[in-house]
C-alpha cells in the first residue's frame, strides 16, 4: 500500500525570531479577545485600558516564565544529544530516547549527573535572553488592540478602530509566521486572523448578552 510521505515543517528563522512570534501570536491575540469583550460589557474606555494593562503585564510575565524554562530545558535536551552523539548516535536516533528519559524525571536527573560532565555548556544567558524577548514581544503584540482605547475617549469607536488594526497586524503576523514556518504564508495569514477574530468576535458576544 502506497504510504503518504510525511513532510515535517519546522521553524527556519533564529531562536530569537521563534521567541518574538510566540510572544507576539498570544500578545496580539489575548488582549484582544479582552478588549473586545469588555468593550461588550461596558461603554469606558478607561475601565478597558486599565483592565487590559492588567493583563498585558500577567501575560507578559507568564510567557516570559515559560520561554525561560522552555529554554533552559532545550539546552538540556541539547546536552544531553551530544552524549549520544559522542557514542555515534546521531540526533535523529536519540530523540525517542531522550524523549523517554524526560518522562522519568529521576532517571533523566541521574544520567545528567552520569555522563553530562564534560561536555560544552550553553550559553547560560539563552534563557534569560529568551524570556525577555518573549515578554517584550508579548507587550508590544497586546499595545496594538489597546492602543486605540487609548487614545480615542468612547470605547464604541475605539472598539471599530482596534479590530481593524488588530485584524491588519494578525495578517501580517501570520505571513510572516508563515514564511518561516514553511507553511502558505497566505493561508497562514488567513488562519491567524480567523482565530483572532472568532476569540474577540466571541468575547464581545458573550460579555454583551451577560451585562
Amino acid at each position: 500500500m502506497p504510504q503518504t510521505p510525511h513532510t515535517e515543517r519546522h521553524f527556519t528563522g533564529s531562536e530569537t525570531l521563534r521567541d518574538i512570534v510566540i510572544g507576539m501570536s498570544d500578545g496580539l491575540t489575548v488582549p484582544f479577545a479582552l478588549a473586545a469583550g469588555l468593550s461588550g460589557a461596558v461603554n469606558s474606555t478607561q475601565i478597558v485600558v486599565t483592565a487590559g494593562l492588567a493583563e498585558i503585564a500577567a501575560g507578559s510575565i507568564a510567557m516570559g516564565l515559560g520561554g525561560y524554562l522552555a529554554a533552559k530545558t532545550d539546552a538540556e535536551v541539547a546536552e544531553v544529544i551530544e552524549v549520544f552523539k559522542a557514542y555515534g548516535v546521531t540526533e535523529e536516533d536519540s530523540r525517542p530516547l531522550v524523549d523517554a528519559l524526560r518522562e522519568r524525571p529521576q532517571s533523566w536527573v541521574d544520567f545528567m549527573m552520569r555522563y553530562e560532565l564534560g561536555l560544552e555548556k550553553p550559553d547560560p544567558k539563552r534563557a534569560l535572553r529568551s524570556a525577555l524577548t518573549i515578554a517584550g514581544a508579548y507587550i508590544a503584540g497586546g499595545f496594538i488592540p489597546l492602543s486605540p482605547y487609548i487614545l480615542l475617549p468612547a470605547a464604541s469607536n475605539a472598539l471599530a478602530v482596534s479590530v481593524v488594526v488588530t485584524l491588519l497586524a494578525l495578517a501580517v503576523f501570520g505571513y510572516v509566521k508563515g514564511h518561516f514556518t514553511g507553511a502558505a504564508p497566505l493561508r497562514s495569514a488567513a488562519q491567524t486572523v480567523l482565530i483572532g477574530g472568532v476569540a474577540a468576535g466571541a468575547a464581545f458576544l458573550i460579555a454583551r448578552l451577560i451585562s
